[in-house]
């Protein structure tokens, strides 16, 4: 992780001889290392600047917006500190640099890996991989299981980091290292923080305002899932036709032009910002494709704005980024069963004789199995039973609701004088 970098740093200090700046000549040549071919993009000096706050120590990041000043304050400037450095100094300090990331980059499964889902991966797919390895790796289900008690346990912390906004922004950006500082107060003593520094140098506004990428529209479907595949579990074909972007003749106007305007950074200072706007990148254009997306119906999901997301598969858009495609959950209409919630609802019809003197009758559930619920006593017209977890599974666990059955009797159209007669003996 990024805390062995102050042990290479200390290292590389005998190369470098007795500092004569403010900051150590290493934290100098570093800073100018990022930033020097930076100054004429924007987009990379703020990258330069955040991997140079992410890796030297908290104790020095006071000065760091001294030099920082120093170095966009002027390009000639930078040029000439960056030439005066140690060639040597700076390629062992870059090694090192990449060798920190590298490590921290494969110390450890990133959380998007703990819960097997992509990086760019919504809320909802979130949820969805957390309930289902979290059902199978609970300590219930793996009593005396270490491992699974492990996996457990690092399910639920990936699950907490990942559906926190914020947390999730920091991981992303800087990592577990960084969700550390962040615990800790930010790590960074107060008043000075990542966000706080990049405020101070480009304008006051956060980083993720800065950087906000185009985006195209979620496109949103409304799926009718048959209530056999709600309660099993299954799989849906669903035909999909979509803009997608294709290389057209000619050129186009972009955001790559040259353009030059000047920003305060503080008082009396100010920073010259080059963006390019060029005319002649190459074209493109909208072709409509098609094809079958497969869509995995989980057992008991319900029309309570459930979804099953598709990240990257919604519209695009030209030098942006796609839209997210979504399956909104609603079950069909079904000829013998009505839902309500995780309860299944039915009715059955049972002759005059049965109702009296009680019937013998099996219901075919929708996974085929039978459920028993004739009785011996007499039943009423419109009577309803409850059997007991023969309902709708519960989403994401183990439970089932209930089934509900109404007795419906069917009366005779007609009696005879001799069926009257045997009945008023009986019934009196």
């Amino acid at each position: 992780m990024l805390q062995c970098f102050p042990k290479l740093w200390a290292s590389n200090l005998q190369y470098i001889g007795k500092p004569t700046h403010k900051i150590a000549n290493v934290q100098y040549n570093r800073v100018h290392l990022h930033l020097h071919h930076g100054l004429q993009r924007r987009r990379n000096i703020k990258q330069a600047i955040k991997t140079v706050l992410i890796a030297i120590p908290d104790s020095n990041l006071p000065l760091i917006p001294i030099l920082i000043r120093r170095c966009s304050s002027s390009s000639e400037l930078c040029r000439l500190e960056f030439q005066r450095a140690s060639a040597m100094i700076s390629r062992l300090l870059l090694l090192a640099i990449l060798l920190s990331y590298a490590l921290a980059a494969h110390a450890a499964k990133s959380y998007y890996e703990v819960l097997q889902v992509p990086k760019g991966a919504s809320e909802d797919q979130i949820k969805r991989a957390y309930r289902k390895l979290a059902l199978k790796y609970h300590p219930d289900k793996n009593q005396g299981n270490e491992e699974a008690n492990k996996r457990f346990a690092e399910i639920n912390n990936a699950y907490e980091v990942l559906t926190d906004s914020e947390k999730r922004n920091i991981y992303d950006r800087y990592g577990e290292e960084g969700l550390r500082q962040h615990a800790a107060g930010g790590g960074r003593g107060p008043g000075m923080n990542i966000h706080d520094i990049f405020s101070s140098f480009f304008g006051g506004g956060t980083v993720e305002e800065e950087e906000r990428t185009p985006r195209g529209d979620d496109v949103i479907v409304e799926l009718d899932a048959s209530l056999e595949d709600l309660y099993m579990g299954g799989t849906l074909k669903v035909w999909r036709e979509k803009n997608v972007l294709k290389p057209a003749p000619g050129k186009r106007k972009c955001n790559c032009r040259n353009e030059q305007y000047h920003r305060q950074i503080a008082p009396g200072m100010y920073q010259q910002i080059t963006e390019q706007v060029c005319e002649d990148c190459p074209n493109v254009k909208y072709v409509r494709e098609g094809y079958f997306i497969t869509v995995d119906i989980e057992k008991g999901m319900k029309d309570d704005g459930q979804e099953v997301s598709f990240y990257d598969d919604g519209e695009p858009i030209i030098d942006g980024e796609n839209g997210d495609l979504k399956f909104r959950i609603r079950t069909a209409p079904h000829d013998r069963f009505r839902r309500e919630d995780n309860d299944l609802h039915t009715s059955v019809t049972i002759s005059l004789v049965g109702a009296l003197v009680g019937f013998e009758k099996s219901l075919k559930h929708l996974d085929g199995h039978l459920v028993e619920i004739g009785t011996k006593g007499i039943t009423r017209a419109k009577e309803v039973r409850k059997f007991k977890g023969e309902g709708m599974p519960v989403h994401a666990s183990t439970k089932k609701g209930d089934l509900y059955v109404t007795y419906e009797v069917s009366f005779p159209t007609s009696l005879t004088d001799e069926q009257k007669t045997k009945i008023k003996e009986i019934l009196t």
